[in-house]
């Protein structure tokens, strides 16, 4: 029992960790006023790189020995520890998901930023159906709050390289 409390110790902390981490991936993010749609590409990227560290550790014969002689105890702490583990998996999946999809996007990316406004213009009908694609066919990104953000930095990008057409021009 006395290894016992101290695995379950291990785990709290552990899990109190993995809380913190789901916290903090689930706050609104704060970002430059016009920062363009490559930025929501690289959060993602960011976010499954995260993700996943997260789900090989967990899945490292070091973790998965704790958990096997918890279960073998009858712990209560591993009921905490399945729903966070199902969170973890929910949020790397998510994120492999939405990179898989925004990378759809990555091709009009560079006509946005670096084009003149009247070649930017010919790749907004192929960009938008992409959108429509992506919004009608991803799980996790067809949501109102991750659109309204894609098309804010979409338009932040064009409004960026009119700007910039016109100081040169």
């Amino acid at each position: 029992t006395e290894v016992t409390e101290k695995l379950e110790e291990v785990v709290r902390i552990w899990t109190k960790q993995i809380r913190q981490i789901l916290v903090e991936s689930e706050q609104i993010r704060r970002e430059a006023d016009d920062v363009g749609p490559s930025s929501e590409l690289e959060h993602w990227k960011t976010r499954m790189s995260s993700f996943n560290s997260l789900l090989d550790e967990i899945k490292s014969s070091r973790v998965k020995k704790i958990i096997s002689i918890l279960q073998a105890a009858r712990s209560k702490t591993l009921n905490q520890w399945k729903e966070l583990d199902a969170s973890i998996t929910i949020a790397a999946n998510e994120a492999k998901d939405n990179v898989r999809y925004l990378y759809t996007l990555d091709k009009f990316f560079g006509p946005l930023a670096n084009a003149s406004p009247v070649t930017m213009m010919e790749h907004i009908p192929s960009l938008m159906n992409t959108i429509c694609m992506i919004y009608c066919t991803s799980p996790y990104y067809n949501t109102s709050e991750r659109m309204t953000s894609l098309f804010l930095k979409i338009t932040n990008q064009m409004i960026n390289t009119c700007r910039m057409y016109l100081y040169e021009g």
